[in-house]
């Protein structure tokens, strides 16, 4: 009877974590705010001719210096994290070359889960083609690529949600772009993240990746 109870207290705790971080973003169903991320103080998404430019800024982890990586089966693309300029956390910027999405080499990568083996949220069939590398700070970076989609999974620990996974949509201004998912530890009390995928499938994004493909 204990166990019974401990289980459902902690499932009540999990399900009030979850209604706080959407309260602020929902409101009356309207609203194009995103959720909050814990431990990320600010995140933006800018689209320019040629690449995609995603930011986060992490609270509570700290650099003393900064690095930027190729992404492996992405030539034109990097990811960095440096000591971030407005605050006392880490800035995490992943520049995606839209010639490289476009890439239909990346279609016949390894179909990959989340990490751990969890199904991809948002996704019918719970895999896309992806790869997956390690940095300092970051354990089991994955990037996922579809026809009309893009995904990057980022570790990050102590989300609060237990062994959950939220998922909302996510806006750049008042314009839906994609999802992003809070992704809790597994039952090994491991792989959890955040994870943000792009919906490449507007008119607008099919037109810049052509001409970026045709460079």
């Amino acid at each position: 009877m204990k166990n019974v109870l401990t289980k459902s207290k902690l499932l009540v705790l999990t399900s009030l974590m979850a209604l706080g971080l959407f309260s602020t973003s929902c409101g009356n169903g309207t609203s194009a705010a995103n959720i909050q991320i814990p431990g990320v103080s600010n995140s933006a998404i800018t689209l320019n001719n040629d690449s995609v430019l995603i930011a986060f800024v992490f609270d509570s982890i700290k650099l003393d210096g900064g690095l930027r990586y190729n992404i492996p089966k992405y030539p034109n693309s990097y990811l960095e994290i440096s000591p971030d300029l407005k605050s006392a956390g880490t800035l995490m910027s992943i520049s995606i070359a839209l010639k490289d999405v476009a890439n239909t080499s990346l279609q016949t990568l390894d179909p990959q889960s989340l990490p751990g083996g969890r199904a991809l949220p948002g996704v019918a069939s719970g895999r896309l083609p992806a790869v997956a590398f390690t940095i300092e700070k970051f354990h089991g970076v994955s990037f996922y690529v579809g026809p009309k989609l893009f995904g990057v999974f980022i570790p990050l620990n102590n989300l609060g949600i237990g062994n959950s996974i939220i998922t909302a949509r996510y806006y750049v201004s008042s314009t839906r772009v994609g999802n992003i998912s809070l992704v809790g530890a597994d039952a090994n009390g491991e792989h959890s993240g955040l994870l943000l995928m792009l919906d490449l499938s507007s008119s607008t994004a099919q037109k810049t990746i052509a001409k970026a493909a045709a460079i």
